[in-house]
């Protein structure tokens, strides 16, 4: 689940593979076709997660939901700012994306879930990028947080899984390689991935505990 977006350059109509937003918050039909499936494949990742009592179909179910909406809000976070600066973005679904995704549901520990990515052109500068590449992992930093708050005065492990997995998604797209969100973040300003990566990281310590030994 990463920000694809394009290098710095100038906005010159020598660019005509620019795509430039006309309309601030829009989906194509085809982003739509392609949500839809990254989200059934999120969901089914949802029903193969580990030390889920299987028996408990309603809560597996909503487990799944729940899965399927961070990742959503990750990606939409992503789309909506590049949209805000008026860039052309749209989720896609990648081959390899897709293929990780689906191994993914057969039962294990190690889950890769990134059957896309938000796809940004337009002419756009380093600040630009990292802010709209860091926006995606905050919404799961922030989201972990509360839902750790809440496992502390809610019984229930439906929190704490869940924060499990927010913590995950962003620390997976916090890794500064390659196309993923933390590569764009840690060349715009090194502090703020530093930061950024040190929180997931600690709240992944949180949430470990949480899951594993509880």
């Amino acid at each position: 689940p990463g920000f694809e977006g394009q290098k710095p350059v100038a906005c010159r109509n020598v660019y005509p593979f620019f795509r430039i937003s006309t309309r601030r918050f829009a989906f194509s039909r085809k982003e739509i076709m392609h949500l839809a499936v990254a989200v059934l494949l999120v969901i089914g990742v949802g029903f193969s997660f580990p030390n889920m009592n299987y028996n408990d179909y309603p809560m597996l179910a909503l487990l799944s939901v729940l899965f399927a909406l961070s990742f959503l809000v990750h990606e939409l976070a992503h789309k909506l700012l590049a949209q805000k600066y008026r860039l052309w973005a749209e989720f896609r679904l990648t081959l390899m994306g897709v293929i990780l995704t689906a191994l993914s549901m057969i039962p294990s520990f190690i889950k890769i879930i990134g059957p896309g990515a938000v796809v940004v052109n337009g002419p756009a500068d380093k600040k630009t990028i990292g802010m709209t590449s860091i926006i995606g992992p905050t919404i799961n930093i922030i989201l972990a947080s509360v839902l750790c708050a809440a496992a502390v005065f809610v019984r229930g492990w439906i929190f704490e899984v869940v924060a499990f997995y927010n913590v995950w998604i962003a620390i997976f797209n916090l890794i500064p390689i390659g196309v993923l969100d933390g590569y764009k973040v840690f060349k715009w300003n090194k502090t703020i991935w530093i930061l950024a990566f040190a929180a997931s990281v600690v709240l992944g310590l949180i949430t470990y505990r949480f899951f594993w030994f509880t």
